[in-house]
């Protein structure tokens, strides 16, 4: 019998900055690998697992308020036939059809044009989401229990597992968990990083969300992006984010978060203290889903649009996912590339 090979591909360092309190968020950079063993699931991070099921609940009955877009216009990639090297796209998912082509769908094509030698599939860790498309839209997508039986069921050998996570916290550990039940299954797996991971990895996004907004950099526009925001320690990376956009001298730029720190009532404060006239709000998300256009752009008393507004600026929301960005899709590109480097 083949002797089977599970490779936990982490090439790099995760960073951790400051802004948690927490002695690892102190470290500057930090293993990824070591994170995977080490990283305790807390009481908090279950109950932020149960907080995102009732977020998936959410945005499948609030989404029902906007046009999404035509489903059919959006490759779920769960086709058999995949060879015996496949290459596993990995995410959340969104039931917004338009920005889930638009965003995962554009990653998935960039790895699909840059490895093809490998069969790019898909799968999405939200059973919520994958039900609400199957029953709306009649589209079927994977989760990753189904998209890791397809490639067993298809004879796959080497396995590359990328998720399109923005960083290395409770999803992406339970993912590898996940994967690694499988061990035996393929004679090797590899699994690459998330997407905010390194020092150059923080640096290149800083880098592509400004130049995606630079035209709206005059002097007396706040630019500000909304990320999700978690109680793990790994919400550290949207502190770090914005120290790293200080440094790099981007001054009208600033950072926050739907549901941990920095606040809405933080980015106000901070966004106060300058002589801004208008703000421009664009999510720090893969994809432009229900946070984007409900929390941020949405017209209730409560969205970061109306808080804006009630302080007297002019607010513009640019529903666009990171996953829009081709310097976004590359890094991705680049982070399999340095995973399947790493275990050849």
């Amino acid at each position: 019998m083949r002797k089977k090979l599970l490779v936990i591909a982490l090439a790099g360092c995760m960073v951790l900055a400051t802004g948690c309190g927490k002695d690892d968020s102190k470290n500057e950079t930090t293993t990824a690998t070591e994170e995977t063993t080490t990283e305790a699931v807390t009481e908090e991070e279950k109950t932020e697992a149960v907080e995102d099921a009732s977020a998936d609940d959410a945005e499948a009955e609030d989404e029902e308020n906007y046009e999404t877009g035509d489903a059919s216009l959006d490759d779920p990639l769960n086709q058999d036939d995949i060879g015996e090297t496949e290459l596993l796209v990995v995410s959340f998912g969104t039931s917004f059809n338009d920005s889930r082509r638009l965003t995962i769908g554009a990653i998935e094509g960039a790895l699909a044009d840059a490895f093809p030698d490998y069969s790019v599939r898909r799968g999405f860790t939200s059973q919520i989401i994958i039900d609400h498309v199957k029953s709306r839209d009649g589209v079927t997508i994977d989760n990753v229990t189904e998209a890791l039986d397809r490639a067993v069921d298809n004879g796959v050998k080497t396995l590359v597992v990328q998720p399109t996570h923005l960083m290395d916290g409770y999803e992406y550990n339970d993912l590898v968990d996940e994967i690694s039940q499988y061990a035996d299954a393929f004679d090797k797996i590899i699994i690459g990083e998330p997407l905010l991971t390194t020092d150059e990895d923080f640096k290149a996004v800083a880098e592509a969300i400004v130049e995606a907004t630079k035209e709206y950099d005059d002097g007396k526009t706040a630019i500000c992006f909304m990320g999700h925001g978690t109680e793990a320690d790994s919400n550290g990376v949207y502190a770090h984010m914005q120290e790293v956009i200080d440094e790099l001298g981007y001054e009208n730029y600033f950072i926050g978060t739907v549901e941990a720190t920095p606040s809405l009532d933080d980015l106000v404060k901070a966004v106060g203290e300058g002589d801004y006239e208008r703000v421009i709000l664009e999510p720090l998300m893969v994809v432009a889903g229900d946070h984007a256009n409900n929390d941020m752009a949405g017209d209730e008393e409560d969205s970061w649009k109306s808080v804006f507004e009630a302080e007297g600026y002019e607010v513009e929301c640019v529903l666009r996912g990171l996953g829009e960005l081709p310097t976004i899709q590359e890094l991705y590109v680049q982070h399999v590339q340095d995973a399947i480097d790493a275990n050849k």
